[in-house]
This record gives structure tokens, C-alpha cells and sequence, in this order.
């Protein structure tokens, strides 16, 4: 069970999930019921996503579904419905900003334009270098400190163009603005 990929640097790499992450998939599977593992897709795309560069491209999520007994389309189903899972390759550091209700009341969309100006790339792109995302997401559960943006597991709310701009700053000085950038 498993294929290859084409890597970042252009060289082929195997697609098979570590042996400590295997086992973290087997105790996944195992919680559920025989006929029953589809129920383990969800923590697994996290696995998957993890182990594989941050995304999920078509032979990961073909691997994830041979693991789990399932179509490929149902795998890609799910992870094309969550935007926490990512279909393809992305910067290293992910600008996810909230666009729903309270979000967008409280200027989501201006914030994101700004974003959008401000690292000349558009919702959905990556800056030429490789260093920034920026996608454009549904509810992230911080409605009374609206508009907010997440980057890895943290949040930055009330957000303002100034604050946008001492964020990406200190990402600039080579200052972490979560774990994952």
C-alpha cells in the first residue's frame, strides 16, 4: 500500500506514512468497529497532512483511502469539505482569516484585501518565495473579538491594517508567528 510523489524538489518520494505514525494510525482504526474505519478518516487526513509537506494531494489521499478500505472519492469528499485540510502545496506559513457572520460585519474582507495588497498574492496563492498562504475560511469560533485570522494554533483578533502589518513584520524579522511558521 503505497505509491510515489514527485517532492518539492522535483525528486520522487515514496508515499508511506512512518512507522510512528503508523502506529498512531492502527490506534485510530482500532477505536472503531470492523466495517467501520471510515470513521478514522478524519484523524488520519491530520496524520496524512502532517507527514506529507502540509497538503493532501490526489496519491496521499489515494493512500489514506487503500489504508482505510474506501474510494478515493470518499476521501476527497472530506477533505475538500474542511478548510483545515489543504489540497494543495502551500507556503510555510498559512494565513487562514474568517470570513462568516461576525467576521465579515467587522471587516474580514477589508482585512483580507489588505492582506491580499499587502503580499501581492490573492486569496488562495503563495508568495513566490514560499513564505505565506493566505486563505480565506469559514467560522473559526472567535466571534466577539472579530475580524481574526489564525496562523498554525494561533489566533490574532481585532484585528486592524496595523496589526496585520506588526504580524507579518515580526515574520519578517524571523520572529515564529506560531508553530507552524
Amino acid at each position: 500500500m503505497h505509491s510515489q510523489i514527485k517532492s518539492s524538489k522535483g525528486e520522487m518520494k515514496e508515499i508511506r506514512f512512518s512507522e510512528a505514525t503508523m502506529v498512531k494510525v492502527r490506534e485510530i482504526i482500532a477505536r472503531y468497529p470492523e466495517g467501520r474505519h471510515k470513521s478514522a478518516l478524519i484523524p488520519v487526513l491530520h496524520l496524512a497532512q502532517a507527514e506529507f509537506d502540509g497538503w493532501l494531494s490526489p496519491e496521499v489521499m489515494q493512500y489514506v483511502a487503500e489504508i482505510l478500505s474506501i474510494q478515493a472519492i470518499e476521501v476527497f469528499e472530506v477533505a475538500s469539505f474542511y478548510s483545515m485540510f489543504n489540497l494543495q502545496p502551500r507556503g510555510k506559513c498559512l494565513i487562514e482569516v474568517c470570513r462568516t457572520s461576525s467576521c465579515w460585519l467587522n471587516g474580514a474582507y477589508d482585512i483580507i484585501s489588505y492582506i491580499e495588497k499587502k503580499l501581492n498574492i490573492k486569496v488562495g496563492e503563495t508568495t513566490p518565495d514560499g513564505k505565506y498562504t493566505l486563505k480565506a475560511v469559514e467560522c473559526l469560533g472567535s466571534c466577539g473579538t472579530a475580524p481574526m485570522l489564525q496562523v498554525g494554533d494561533q489566533y490574532h483578533e481585532n484585528l486592524t491594517f496595523e496589526k496585520v502589518d506588526e504580524l507579518l513584520e515580526n515574520y519578517q524579522q524571523g520572529e515564529k508567528m506560531s508553530n507552524y511558521c
